[in-house]
């Protein structure tokens, strides 16, 4: 928890306090940019770009609004605004990989040992919009309208790419799934 004591030293722009609150807000920082980007530095680069805004607008936060919320939503609002600057830049990128249908069972089973680094891993594997999207969505829990607003697109848009990372994902949990079932010794 960041002490008020501290934010005010931010807003003073001592310098180590500044770094101080860094260091707190790293982990949570870090993390909410490496769902949205594809490699750490380019992780790293947005996540500065957010803590930058957090020390430039933290004279502003209404008092009744928590720290931790707010800092969180700075930095979603500046991944966001990074993809809307880079979204023309970006080549849609696809999965190449035909996955068949796996079963189900087989799919849940592998979901329950999934390690949060390899979900992370096919979240990558997302076109950048689908990505986006459903972090937003099924992550952030930001609602269809929210997201259509923020990233100018359409609701109906917003639901596609939920339906369709959803669709990528399952197909690609389903032959890791079927891997591990070929490369399990038979009792």
């Amino acid at each position: 928890m960041v002490h008020d004591t501290l934010l005010e030293r931010c807003i003073r722009q001592e310098a180590k306090a500044q770094y101080e609150l860094y260091r707190v807000l790293y982990p949570m920082m870090m993390s909410i940019c490496s769902r949205y980007e594809r490699n750490r530095q380019d992780a790293a680069a947005t996540m500065n770009q957010g803590f930058l805004k957090i020390l430039q607008h933290l004279g502003r936060r209404p008092d009744h609004v928590p720290f931790e919320p707010w800092a969180r939503r700075v930095v979603i609002n500046t991944v966001i605004d990074q993809f809307r600057r880079n979204k023309e830049r970006k080549a849609v990128e696809r999965l190449s990989d035909d996955l068949s249908d796996h079963d189900t069972s087989e799919v849940n089973s592998y979901l329950r040992e999934m390690e949060a680094e390899e979900l992370a891993r096919l979240l990558e594997q997302l076109p950048p919009v689908s990505r986006h999207v459903f972090n937003l969505f099924a992550i952030d829990g930001f609602a269809h309208a929210e997201i259509a607003e923020m990233l100018g697109i359409s609701e109906g848009t917003s639901k596609w790419h939920v339906s369709h990372a959803r669709t990528v994902l399952q197909k690609a949990i389903g032959a890791m799934a079927a891997q591990r079932t070929l490369n399990t010794p038979h009792r």
